[in-house]
């Protein structure tokens, strides 16, 4: 089992139970799948909304 923490727009998540093991074992899984990863430590993944801040574009 993975020790997982989700902040969004600096808001941390809180998580436990079901929703972060589901969440977690997802993540894992997705990440083993990736060539050179063969065993999961850890992982930090930071997403980042690609057109906030961006001029002209809108949503």
């Amino acid at each position: 089992m993975y020790a997982i923490k989700i902040t969004v727009n600096g808001k941390e998540i809180e998580l436990s139970g079901f929703p972060g093991e589901i969440i977690s074992e997802t993540i894992v899984a997705m990440l083993k799948t990736l060539r050179g990863v063969e065993d999961v430590k850890d992982a930090v993944i930071e997403l980042k909304n690609k057109y906030e801040n961006v001029k002209g574009i809108e949503r």
